[in-house]
């Protein structure tokens, strides 16, 4: 079966205030505006509800398909877009970084609990997630990735590796860094030889602004689209049959070997 390959990626650049209503306002008129400008997904940033709110996660994380979340699954259904973005889940007593992706319909296309915990921030008090995972949407495996994630290049592999043509990010990436994040995103692309979207936050949390820069990338780390510093929506659309085609006239991926991969004795 031929997957269909076009594909209008919106990325919604928020603020994040300490108040989740304000922040579920914005995020409401984003998925909105997207729709309107016919966007087949839009993403949210990371934590998009509640700030980095890790000091007391329990006043704001949800359990998985409750609170943000089903609010988020309802905002796909009200504008019938996708719609992903990542919330604190709350499971027992743990906490995760969660990032859903849901479909038009409202069903959950993919979930992933964020791994690399980014501990100068405060995430100790989360779990780490346990397994690098996929969304079956109907253009395929879609890679998802949190913020801190950009910087092991090692889950982006698997995900490619197991037939992703389009990687997600989700981020609440400091503008102190911002370079990095403009470094690391067509690193991305190139090496796995896929499309990159990656959302970011906007304004400031505290006296540590956020960089913005949400950014589109080609296979060949080509920048699509990429937003400045401010509030905005930002939209690009892909052709993932393009990934296709240009793995197949430079097949990088096929001449990988990965069973020399491990560090060998003496010469």
């Amino acid at each position: 079966m031929t997957l269909p390959s076009l594909l209008t990626v919106a990325l919604a650049q928020m603020q994040v205030g300490a108040a989740p209503e304000e922040n579920f306002r914005r995020a409401a008129e984003a998925v909105a505006q997207a729709a309107a400008q016919h966007a087949d997904l839009v993403l949210l940033p990371e934590l998009w509800p509640c700030e980095h709110a890790l000091a007391r996660p329990q006043a704001c994380a949800d359990p998985a398909g409750q609170g943000f979340f089903a609010r988020m699954q309802a905002l796909a259904q009200a504008y019938r877009v996708a719609v992903g973005g990542s919330h604190l889940e709350r499971d027992g007593d743990r906490f995760y970084n969660t990032f859903t992706l849901y479909a038009p319909d409202g069903r959950l296309w993919g979930a992933y609990r964020k791994i690399h915990r980014f501990l100068p921030m405060g995430e100790d008090i989360l779990t780490p997630g346990e397994a690098v995972r996929l969304a079956a949407t109907p253009w395929g495996e879609v890679g998802l990735a949190v913020c801190y994630d950009l910087r092991f290049p090692e889950i982006f592999r698997l995900q490619v590796v197991a037939g992703a043509r389009l990687l997600l990010v989700v981020a609440a990436w400091p503008e102190a860094r911002i370079r990095h994040w403009d470094a690391l995103l067509p690193a991305r692309a190139i090496e796995n030889q896929a499309f990159v979207a990656a959302v970011n936050r906007a304004g400031g949390q505290g006296t540590a602004p956020f960089g913005g820069h949400s950014s589109v990338l080609s296979p060949q780390g080509e920048i699509l689209a990429r937003a400045g510093s401010q509030e905005t929506l930002l939209l690009a659309t892909l052709d993932l049959a393009q990934a296709d085609a240009y793995r197949r006239a430079f097949p990088a991926l096929e001449h990988r070997s990965p069973e020399a991969y491990h560090l060998g004795g003496e010469p």
